[in-house]
């Protein structure tokens, strides 16, 4: 079986809720959702939340829509996942953010069929980045995943689930899928109200019409609207790698390292 892991929290700092912000009229998560479904390599999709109680209204929400959900630590994100994948057994894992209200399922549905016809441990299209940020796929055996479990330790690579793996191409097989153009300075995901203003704007003037919509749909309304792509063009990607790197130092001081 292959797991999809959606992750989400409710306690987002930059933008606190903005799983459950809305997008024409439904929660952001849920949109995400709508899309996904339409993969056909994801065999169950489950949301990987945490115990905390602000994320009690979240896991109302999925028992409302039916969706499976797991609890785990909310700063353990890594083993959080490594507990989900223990539960269901799956073959591999697809990690997936919930912040990436636009995500594509046939980019997933292609990292999939090359993760196995590879025999990867873990395959990427975030390292080195060329799609848009917000398309971000990531695939791990569960082997793979419960063994990074058992020995990482940086807080940030808890926290950043497959860090550890992508920092040891020694130990683990690692597939990445790249595009040409590279399209890694568009940001689709959302982390700051600009995020959130731009993927509302694109699903006014796409999901009418098409609620299935492709990357293709969006880079043409992009193309013939530069002025959308500018209002969130600003934000760097990958900002919150930066505080968890910092714990990291904190963490080898009081380790005497």
């Amino acid at each position: 079986m292959i797991l999809g892991l959606l992750q989400a929290r409710v306690s987002s700092s930059r933008l606190p809720g903005k799983v459950l912000k809305p997008i024409l009229g439904e929660p952001m998560l849920f949109r995400q959702i709508e899309r996904l479904g339409r993969c056909r390599r994801v065999e169950r999709l489950v949301v990987a939340t945490s115990t905390e109680a602000s994320d009690d209204v979240l896991v109302k929400e999925c028992a409302q829509r039916n969706i499976a959900v797991h609890r785990g630590d909310l700063g353990d994100v890594l083993g959080r996942f490594a507990c989900a994948a223990r539960q269901f057994s799956p073959k591999a894992v697809v990690r997936l953010g919930g912040d990436c209200p636009l995500a594509d399922w046939q980019l997933i549905d292609e990292a999939i069929d090359m993760f196995e016809t590879g025999g990867y441990d873990y395959l990427t299209n975030a390292d080195p980045p060329t799609y848009p940020d917000g398309l971000d796929v990531e695939v791990v055996s569960t082997e793979a995943l419960l063994e990074t479990a058992a020995v990482a330790q940086l807080p940030s690579e808890r926290e950043h689930v497959t860090l550890f793996i992508r920092k040891h191409s020694d130990r683990f097989r690692i597939g990445r899928i790249t595009r040409n153009p590279n399209l890694s300075a568009l940001r689709w995901t959302v982390d700051n109200p600009e995020d959130l203003d731009l993927v509302r704007r694109i699903y006014e003037a796409l999901y009418p019409a098409n609620a299935a919509f492709t990357t293709a749909d969006i880079l043409a309304l992009l193309e013939n609207n530069p002025e959308l792509t500018a209002i969130n063009g600003h934000i760097e990607r990958d900002e919150g790698l930066k505080p968890s790197l910092q714990r990291d130092q904190i963490w080898l001081q009081r380790q005497g390292c």
